[in-house]
């Protein structure tokens, strides 16, 4: 059975990160750069982002969190989200993970592979298709919109958390974020 998270579980951490404002090292998407930096910094955070093969190692050993996000998709930004994986999972760095258009194609699912085999994220973000494809099921996503609610991923979510022995989120109207541990929360605050 799992166990309900209260906001004032997840309030605390948005007051850590304000309190510790940690240096957050993103290797995005072209489309969502700009907004992602801004979200970081209205957080608390300090972003960084940086896919250069010559640096990334070195970028997540001064940074506190690791955040993937495969949208525009390139052989180029695999490795150095690949190499920042290594450099990341070494140091123990927290790794969050979007596989944007998980199922979409063969390439992307490969490339969310590669990762995942490479090391193990801490958090991995997605809608329901997004989710359910990385968690193995097989769905037909149309590019980054789900053709799966997020209510219908949940058992994937939990085959993925357990997989990864980290956290999950499944966005859609209802958001859920459930952990390895059995912990869940649903937030009602999303959109469709």
């Amino acid at each position: 059975m799992a166990t309900k998270l209260l906001f004032s579980d997840l309030w605390s951490d948005v007051l850590a990160v304000r309190e510790r404002s940690p240096l957050v090292h993103s290797i995005t998407n072209l489309v969502v750069m700009n907004f992602n930096a801004n979200t970081l910094l209205a957080a608390g955070a300090s972003p960084v982002m940086s896919h250069a093969h010559e640096e990334v190692a070195d970028m997540v050993g001064i940074a506190q969190a690791l955040v993937l996000n495969i949208g525009t998709l390139d052989p180029y930004w695999i490795e150095s989200m690949r190499l920042a994986l290594v450099a990341a999972s070494t140091r123990g760095i927290p790794v969050i993970l979007d596989p944007v258009g998980a199922g979409a194609t063969r390439y992307r699912n490969e490339s969310i592979e590669l990762l995942l085999k490479t090391a193990l994220p801490t958090v991995v973000r997605g809608n329901g298709s997004e989710i359910m494809s990385v968690a193995g099921a097989v769905v037909q996503t149309r590019g980054v919109d789900s053709s799966a609610e997020a209510n219908d991923a949940l058992s994937a979510a939990q085959a993925l958390a357990q997989r990864t022995q980290g956290v999950v989120c499944v966005s859609g109207q209802t958001d859920h974020v459930l952990d390895a541990g059995r912990r869940w929360a649903r937030l009602s605050n999303g959109h469709e």
